[in-house]
């Protein structure tokens, strides 16, 4: 074997050995986190980016229930981070983002076949009024379950950072008013329309007395982050290979989160042929 040859060997083994001490150094260093997995519709009619067909997602609780997760609440999750009240091993939050019918006749029965909990961010103005969303005769069986717990996502899904700050104090406050009266409970988390936040909406949600905010930016929510921007695990985004990629987001989200911010980096500047070569889930 020539000198050269081998030269190249050894360099493609450093590297091999020093991408594997990273994703190890990735792995281990959230061990306090948590996954918080984001779902919107799940039915069999709708073939788009935010849909998870019912047998796919009935696959995917099963994978959980049958690999020892257990799903938890936001509150839980915070209590732990905040309090030290012990958590279960391998903790998950299941999150769904609107309050769709779908969420009810499709994903309630799941949920209630493998015991796991749910949290359904409402949009509180649109249940009960459109067709397409719960009503909240069905809000009031699945909170009596005490599986589903039920926190906000605004009035009527404005982008809550694009909106005067008059709107967005309207849309923090008012839905969290109308929900709390509605349901009887207090209402401390947040999921922000479509992911979007700056720093000032931060301060405001605080302020509007939440607990702690969700994004749809993929990562692990990491008690050392702030919480009024939470790392979500979307699992909506893609029609194909669904359970192989439920299984790779879910499960090596430390890995990929960064690759996957790589990735939208370079859309968003215009380089969609280099995002191409961005191995992300």
């Amino acid at each position: 074997m020539t000198t050269w040859i081998k030269r190249i060997l050894l360099a493609l083994l450093i590297i091999f050995l020093a991408i594997f001490a990273l994703c190890a150094y990735r792995m281990h260093s959230v061990t306090r986190a948590v996954p918080v997995l984001n779902y919107h519709q799940i039915n069999d009619r709708d073939e788009n980016s935010l849909t998870v067909h019912t047998d796919e997602f009935d696959e995917q609780m099963k994978y959980l229930s049958d690999n020892g997760y257990h799903a938890i609440t936001p509150e839980e999750m915070m209590d732990a981070w905040e309090n030290g009240t012990p958590l279960p091993e391998k903790p998950v939050i299941l999150t769904f983002d609107d309050g769709y019918v779908d969420n009810y006749k499709n994903a309630y029965p799941i949920l209630e076949k493998y015991n796991l909990k749910g949290t359904i961010f409402l949009i509180s103005d649109f249940v009960g009024t459109y067709p397409n969303y719960m009503t909240w005769a069905q809000v009031d069986e699945m909170q009596q379950s005490g599986l589903i717990d039920f926190e906000s996502h605004t009035l009527s899904h404005p982008e809550l950072d694009k909106i005067p700050s008059d709107q967005v104090q309207h849309q923090l406050t008012d839905s969290k008013k109308a929900l709390e009266w509605r349901l009887n409970k207090p209402i401390k988390f947040i999921a922000y329309p479509c992911g979007s936040y700056d720093e000032e909406l931060e301060r405001m949600t605080k302020e509007a007395g939440y607990r702690a905010a969700f994004t749809v930016h993929y990562g692990l929510a990491n008690p050392d982050e702030n919480p009024y921007i939470l790392d979500r695990v979307p699992i909506f985004g893609c029609n194909s290979h669904q359970f192989l990629r439920f299984r790779l987001r879910l499960e090596y989200a430390p890995i990929f989160a960064p690759l996957d911010a790589l990735s939208r980096d370079l859309v968003k500047n215009g380089h969609t042929l280099l995002a191409r070569f961005v191995p992300t889930p």
